[in-house]
C-alpha cells in the first residue's frame, strides 16, 4: 500500500442491550451526561488518523441516535441487519477506506493510544485485535468447581478490531452463513487472515450489566460541594416563606421575589457547584418580572441547568438562622417541599435550624439568614 492508507472507523450499535437493564438499549443509555454511544463516537472522531466515522444503528433506532449524537457531524447512520455480522458488513459495504476499525457502541471509554498500536500493527499483519492477558485463575465448573484451566496464552479479546477493508469484507462473504461469529477476528482467522494481539486497555471493557454501568458512572463523575448564603430583613406581614412552606408569623420578609430565604440560599449552592454564578446573574433584583415571584421558580431553574449539565444532586443541607418563627415544627413539610421540587429522595435532604444566641441582625430579630450546602455529582469532563 503506497501512501497514506485512508481509515474509516465502523460502530456497531445495532444491538438491544438488554441484559444491562433500563428502558431502551444499553448504546443510548447516560452516563456522565453523554450516551454511551456518544463517547465512543467522540474518541474515534478525534483520532487524527481516522478519516471516516460511520455508525450502524438498529431498525427503529433514528429518533434515539439522533438524541444520542446530538449535533456531531457525522453522514447519515447505517441501518444493521438481524445479526451482529449483518450489522457490520452492512457498515464496512457503506465506507470508502483502504483500513477498518470495527468497534463495539457498548465499549465506550476508548483511549487513542489503543487505535495508534492497532493501526500500526496492520503494517505487518492482515487484521490486529486489542486483548488483555488473563490474570484471574481460571476454572471448570458446573455448580461446583472443577479443574483449573492453564492462563498462559489465553486473552480477554476487546475492540475495535482493524482489518484491511477489503480482506475483512471478502472474510465475511466467505463465512459459513449458518454459524454466527464471536467477533470479526473469528471471521478473519477463517478465512486464513493472520490478526496480530496489541495491547489493550482496562478501560474497554465491554458494559453489559447493570453494575457495569454503574461502575462507569462513577468513573466519569466528579463529586462538588458549593455554598450558598442569604439574607432578608423582616416587613410588615403576617406570614414567611421558608423552604417553600409559608408560616404564619407576626411579620414578613422584605425582598423583590417572595424573599425566601432558603431556596434562595439553595439555589445559590446549586449554581455554584455548576459554576454558573448566583441568583442575581439569572434573576437579577432590577428586572420586574421578578417582582413578588415564588422562590421556587429560582430553584428549579438551577436544578435544570445542574441536570443540563448532567449533574446529579446526591445532597442539599440547609441551616435556618433565626430566633423566630419556630423552624422545627415545619422541617418535615420544609424537606418535603425541597425533595420535590428537586426530584431526590426525602433523605437526601437535611434542614437544620439554629440561633446566634440574640447577637447580630437575626439575634435582635431583624431578619432571616439561611446558609445551604449542595452536593452535586458532575461529568468528569465539565
Amino acid at each position: 500500500m503506497t501512501g497514506k492508507p485512508k481509515i474509516a472507523a465502523l460502530i456497531v450499535a445495532a444491538g438491544q442491550g438488554v441484559r444491562s437493564g433500563g428502558d431502551m438499549p444499553k448504546q443510548y443509555r447516560r452516563i456522565g451526561g453523554r450516551t454511551v454511544l456518544a463517547y465512543a463516537v467522540d474518541a474515534l472522531a478525534d483520532h487524527p488518523a481516522i478519516d471516516r466515522l460511520q455508525v450502524v444503528i438498529g431498525a427503529g433506532h433514528d429518533d434515539l441516535y439522533a438524541d444520542a449524537v446530538g449535533d456531531r457531524a457525522l453522514p447519515p447512520p447505517v441501518t444493521g441487519g438481524a445479526t451482529r455480522r449483518d450489522s457490520v458488513i452492512a457498515g464496512i459495504q457503506a465506507v470508502d477506506a483502504d483500513i477498518v476499525l470495527i468497534h463495539d457502541a457498548a465499549r465506550p471509554f476508548l483511549p487513542a493510544a489503543v487505535v495508534d498500536r492497532l493501526i500500526a500493527a496492520l503494517d505487518v499483519s492482515d487484521g490486529a485485535v486489542p486483548a488483555l492477558a488473563i490474570a484471574d485463575t481460571l476454572a471448570k465448573g458446573d455448580g461446583l468447581l472443577g479443574d483449573t484451566v492453564a492462563r498462559d496464552g489465553l486473552y480477554r479479546v476487546q475492540t475495535p478490531q482493524a482489518f484491511r477493508r477489503d480482506a475483512i469484507l471478502a472474510a465475511h462473504a466467505a463465512w459459513d452463513p449458518g454459524r454466527e461469529a464471536t467477533d470479526d477476528a473469528q471471521v478473519a482467522r477463517a478465512a486464513g487472515l493472520s490478526v496480530a494481539i496489541v495491547e489493550g486497555d482496562p478501560a474497554l471493557d465491554k458494559l453489559t450489566f447493570a453494575a457495569d454501568f454503574d461502575q462507569a458512572e462513577k468513573r466519569m463523575m466528579v463529586s462538588r460541594t458549593a455554598q450558598g448564603f442569604d439574607v432578608h430583613g423582616f416587613t410588615a406581614g403576617d406570614a414567611v416563606q421558608l423552604g417553600g412552606v409559608r408560616i404564619a408569623h407576626d411579620r414578613a420578609l422584605a425582598g423583590h421575589s417572595d424573599a425566601d430565604v432558603a431556596l434562595h440560599a439553595l439555589t445559590d449552592a446549586l449554581l455554584g457547584s455548576i459554576s454558573a454564578g448566583d441568583i442575581g446573574s439569572h434573576f437579577p433584583p432590577s428586572d420586574q418580572r421578578w417582582k413578588g415571584a415564588d422562590s421556587e421558580i429560582f430553584l428549579a431553574h438551577a436544578r435544570d441547568l445542574v441536570a443540563r449539565d448532567g449533574g446529579i444532586i446526591d445532597h442539599v443541607d440547609l441551616t435556618i438562622i433565626c430566633e423566630a418563627p419556630k423552624v422545627g415544627p415545619h422541617r418535615d413539610a420544609i424537606r418535603e417541599r425541597i425533595a420535590a421540587l428537586l426530584g431526590i429522595r426525602i433523605g437526601q435532604v437535611s434542614v437544620k435550624a439554629t440561633t446566634t444566641e440574640r447577637l447580630g441582625f437575626t439575634g435582635r430579630g431583624e431578619g432571616i439568614a439561611a446558609q445551604a450546602m449542595a452536593t452535586v455529582r458532575v461529568p468528569r469532563h465539565q
